[in-house]
C-alpha cells in the first residue's frame, strides 16, 4: 500500500487538479488497493494503535458501530486563497479536511459549497477481548510515535486514566490476563475493558451539558470514538451498522477547542456551526484528542467481526467454508461435549444452548422475525454459576454483554437510547448493540422489591426485544422502531418473568463441591486451537443458507395433522413453529443446508424430551405458571 498517496491527495498540488473526475479516480484507486489480498492488514487501526502513534492526514481504518448520525453539514468544497507575498490566487479543495488554509478570499466567485454528513462511531459494543487481540495480531502495520501531532496536556486522549504514558503501541504490549478465563478484569493496560462495569457504573450517563461523555452504549467500555465525515453513498448507511471504515485521519489542534468561543474563521468550512447551542457544540465538536475525525474514503459492511473467518465474500471464503463443512459434525460433537460439562452434565440443555448460539434472524415476515431463538435456562444454581457461564459464552462469541437484572440495575440503568434535543444527539443505551450480539440476561440476580417507572420501561423494552427483535428508541414526543438481531439467553432460578421461545429447566447430573474450580478446570482443559474451532463453527453456522424441499414440507404438514389427531390440545401452531426453528438449527449445526426427514424426527424427539421435562418441573413446583 503506497501510503504516500494519501498525503499527496491532501496537498494543494493534487487538489488543484482541474479534471472533474479526479475524486472518483482517487476513491477507485484506494478501493482497488484494498481489494488486494492482505492489503487491509497493512493499514493502521484506530482500534489497536494509540492516537499519538498515528500521523495526521494518513490512511487509517476503524472497526465500529454507527451510534449516531448528525444532520448534514455544509463545507467549502472549493475555495480560493491569496498568497500574502505574491498576491496570487490559488484554488484549494476543502474535501477530506476540517480546517481551511489561511488567507481565504471570501469574495471569490470560484467558491463551491458542498455537503457532507457526520456519523458518530464507537467501537463495536461488547466485542470480546479475544476478538480484539486476534485483530491486533492480524494487523501488520508498524507505527512509531508521530512528531507532527502532540495532544495538549489539558486535552489528553482517551488513555488519560492510565497512570503512565505508554511508550509502545498497544499491540506490542503484553496482554493483561486477569480473571478465571483470561478475560480482562478491573483496570489494566488493555484499551478495552470487560464490557460489564461494576454496579457503580450501571447508572445512566449524565447529561452531555455537564461534562464530555463519549456516549458508549455499554458501561465500562473504553476506546476511541470517532467523528466520521461521509461524502458519498449516504443512503447505503443506517444507524447501528457495523463497518470497517478506511479514511484520512484528522487531528488538527484547532479541533481541540472546547467550551470556548470559536474563531469566526473556523466557520468557513461549516457556516451552520454559528447556529449551534453550546451543548450541541460540546457534543458535535469534542476535542480531537478524545474524538478524532476520520474522512471516509471507503467503508466495508461487516457481516461478522470474527477475525478467524474471511471478512468478505471472496473465492477464499468459499474455499474456507467448503473445507470447514467437512468437519462440522465432528466439531459439533466436541462443542456439545464441552457445553454438557459446563451445564453440569445436562446433555439436553447443552443441545439447546448450542442451537441458541447459532440462531439468527434470517428474514422478517411482516412484523415477525424468523429465526430468533431466545432460550430460558431455568433452575440455574445461585452464587457465581451464571457469571462463570457467561464468561464461557463470552469466550465463544465475537460480541456479548451480561446484564445483571438486579433491582438497582433495572431501576437505574438506561437500556433504550434517547434523543437529547438540547445537545441534538442520540444518547446511547445498553440495547444499542451490533447484530448477532449475545445478550446474557441474568435473572438470578433479581431480588424482591419494587420496580419504579424506569424499571418497568426497561422490562418492557427487554420483552419487546425478545418477542419482536426491535427496540423502540425514545424521541420524547414519539417512539421510533429500530429492528435488531440479538441473541438473548435468559438464566433464571424459576421460569423467567420475560418471554422466551424455549424454556429448558436445567437438570444437573453432577454437584461439584467447588463450582468455580470445576468450571475453571473444564475451561482450562480446552486448547486454544480447539476453542478457535468452536468460534469458527458458531460464526459459520449462522451464515449458511437453508431451505426445505416441497417433499419434506408435505411430510411435515402431514405429521403435524397426525399429531393434532392424537391430542389436539397438546400441539399448537406455536409448537409447530418452534419445532421448525429447532429443525432448521439442528440441520445447520450439522452443516446441512436442507431439512431431511431424519432431521425433522430428531427435532420432534428433543422437543418431546424438553416438554416432558418442563411438565415434570411444573408438577414439582405447583406454584410456577
Amino acid at each position: 500500500m503506497r501510503m504516500w498517496f494519501v498525503c499527496r491527495f491532501c496537498c494543494p498540488a493534487a487538489q488543484s487538479n482541474s479534471n472533474p473526475e479526479w475524486e472518483a479516480k482517487v476513491l477507485e484507486y484506494f478501493k482497488g488497493q484494498l481489494r488486494e489480498k492482505e492489503s487491509h492488514s497493512w493499514v493502521p487501526s484506530l482500534n489497536d494503535v494509540p492516537l499519538h502513534y498515528l500521523k495526521p492526514n494518513s490512511l487509517v481504518k476503524f472497526r465500529c458501530l454507527v451510534q449516531d448520525m448528525f444532520d448534514p453539514e455544509f463545507y467549502m468544497g472549493v475555495y480560493e486563497t491569496v498568497d500574502p507575498s505574491t498576491k496570487a490566487n490559488v484554488l484549494r479543495c476543502g474535501k477530506y479536511k476540517d480546517v481551511t488554509e489561511c488567507g481565504v478570499d471570501l469574495n471569490s466567485r470560484n467558491t463551491v459549497t458542498a455537503e457532507r454528513q457526520t456519523f458518530y462511531c464507537v467501537p463495536i459494543p461488547g466485542e470480546s477481548p479475544t476478538v480484539v487481540s486476534a485483530c491486533q495480531g492480524k494487523n501488520q502495520a508498524r507505527v512509531v510515535p508521530s512528531t507532527s501531532y502532540v495532544p495538549s496536556r489539558q486535552k489528553r486522549s482517551y488513555e488519560e486514566d492510565d497512570d503512565d504514558m505508554d511508550t509502545q503501541p498497544q499491540k506490542q504490549r503484553e496482554p493483561h490476563t486477569g480473571g478465571k478465563f483470561g478475560t480482562p478484569h478491573g483496570n489494566g493496560d488493555s484499551k478495552r475493558q470487560e464490557t460489564e462495569a461494576p454496579s457503580s457504573q450501571t447508572t445512566a450517563p449524565s447529561d452531555c451539558s455537564s461534562h464530555l461523555d463519549l456516549n458508549f452504549p455499554l458501561p465500562g467500555e473504553r476506546g476511541p470514538a470517532c467523528l466520521v465525515k461521509v461524502y458519498e453513498g449516504l443512503d447505503s448507511f443506517k444507524l447501528n451498522d457495523t463497518l470497517e471504515i478506511y479514511g484520512i485521519l484528522s487531528v488538527n489542534p484547532v479541533l481541540t477547542v472546547l467550551g470556548e468561543e470559536k474563531d469566526p474563521s473556523l466557520l468557513l468550512l461549516n457556516p451552520t456551526e454559528s447556529m449551534e447551542t453550546p451543548e450541541e457544540q460540546r457534543a458535535h465538536d469534542p476535542p480531537a484528542s478524545l474524538v478524532p475525525r476520520l474522512h471516509m474514503l471507503y467503508a466495508r459492511p461487516l457481516q461478522h467481526n470474527n477475525p478467524l473467518l474471511p471478512s468478505a465474500p471472496t473465492e477464499d471464503q468459499s474455499a474456507f467454508v467448503s473445507s470447514f463443512l467437512v468437519e462440522m459434525a465432528s466439531v459439533r460433537a466436541e462443542l456439545l461435549a464441552y457445553l454438557t460439562h459446563v451445564l453440569l452434565g445436562d446433555g439436553l440443555a447443552a443441545e439447546y444452548l448450542l442451537l441458541h448460539l447459532i440462531s439468527n434472524v434470517y428474514t422478517r415476515r411482516d412484523v415477525l422475525p424468523l429465526g430468533k431463538f431466545t432460550l430460558n435456562l431455568s433452575g440455574c444454581p445461585l452464587n457465581s454459576y451464571t457469571e462463570r457461564l457467561y464468561q464461557i459464552v463470552q469466550q465463544l462469541v465475537p460480541c456479548s454483554y451480561r446484564l445483571s437484572m438486579s433491582l438497582h440495575t433495572m431501576n437505574s440503568m438506561r437500556l433504550v437510547p434517547k434523543k437529547d434535543y438540547v445537545a441534538n444527539r442520540l444518547v446511547s443505551g445498553a440495547l444499542q448493540l451490533a447484530r448477532n450480539t449475545s445478550l446474557f440476561l441474568d435473572e438470578t440476580q433479581l431480588e424482591q422489591g419494587q420496580l419504579d417507572s424506569s424499571g418497568v420501561r426497561n422490562i418492557t423494552a427487554l420483552g419487546n426485544l425478545i418477542s419482536w427483535q426491535k427496540v423502540d428508541y425514545d424521541f420524547s414526543y414519539h417512539q421510533m422502531e429500530f429492528p435488531c438481531n440479538i441473541n438473548v439467553l435468559v438464566t433464571s432460578e424459576g421460569r423467567s418473568l420475560l418471554p422466551s421461545d424455549c424454556q429448558v429447566p436445567l437438570q444437573p447430573q453432577v454437584t461439584p463441591p467447588n463450582m468455580e474450580e470445576y468450571l475453571t478446570t473444564i475451561h482450562m482443559a480446552q486448547f486454544t486451537s480447539q476453542i478457535n474451532k468452536f468460534r469458527v463453527y458458531l460464526s459459520l453456522a449462522r451464515t449458511l443458507d437453508y431451505s426445505i424441499s416441497d417433499e419434506v414440507t408435505k411430510a411435515v404438514e402431514d405429521d403435524f395433522v397426525d399429531m393434532r389427531k392424537d391430542d389436539p390440545q397438546s400441539v399448537t401452531a406455536e409448537d409447530l413453529h418452534r419445532m421448525l426453528v429447532v429443525a432448521r438449527l439442528l440441520s445447520l449445526s450439522l452443516g446441512q443446508t436442507t431439512l431431511s426427514r431424519d432431521g425433522w424426527m430428531r427435532a420432534k424427539h428433543i422437543d418431546m424430551l424438553r416438554r416432558s421435562r418442563t411438565e415434570q418441573q411444573k408438577s414439582l413446583n405447583g406454584n410456577e405458571p
